[in-house]
């Protein structure tokens, strides 16, 4: 197993090359990794609860796992209280968080405000849950979390 503390420096790595505006990024396998190595780890979806009751969601600890809805469903509103909730999920700004969404674009612009807010651990998952879409238009069979095999509930 790999140590958190390599982990994360890989994921600062990824920082500095990519030039990212929050504290790095780790990849699904890292991120379980992670979680695994570190109880203190926090697994933040982003996604709405829409996603969660059609598509699933990671099978982590529940003390480890939190819900902050990014948008809205339906309609796709921006939530207006993210940071707030996310306070109400992890009042520690020092606790490493994991973003994660469909595809890893919500993820990043979570990753990015909660950053600029004062949580200095801030990372994204890359490729998401369900990952990028293959030619026939399908996820969870190119990339993300679902495609590499890594545990999750199904809805």
């Amino acid at each position: 197993m790999t140590s958190a503390k390599a982990i994360l420096e890989q994921a600062s790595q990824r920082r500095a090359s990519a030039q990212l505006a929050y504290a790095g990024a780790v990849t699904p396998n890292e991120a379980l990794a992670l979680l695994g190595a570190d109880a203190s780890v926090r697994l933040i979806d982003v996604r709405t609860r829409a996603e969660l009751d059609w598509v699933g969601r990671p099978q982590v600890p529940d003390g480890q796992y939190a819900n902050v809805e990014w948008v809205r469903y339906p309609g796709g509103v921006p939530n207006e209280h993210f940071l707030e909730q996310l306070a109400s999920q992890t009042p520690d700004k020092t606790t490493p968080l994991l973003f994660l969404c469909r595809s890893a674009a919500r993820s990043k612009a979570a990753a990015k405000v909660a950053y600029e807010a004062g949580y200095t651990q801030s990372f994204d998952i890359l490729e998401g849950f369900e990952g990028d879409k293959d030619n026939a238009g399908h996820r969870k069979t190119v990339s993300g979390w679902c495609f590499h095999g890594l545990p999750w509930l199904g809805a």
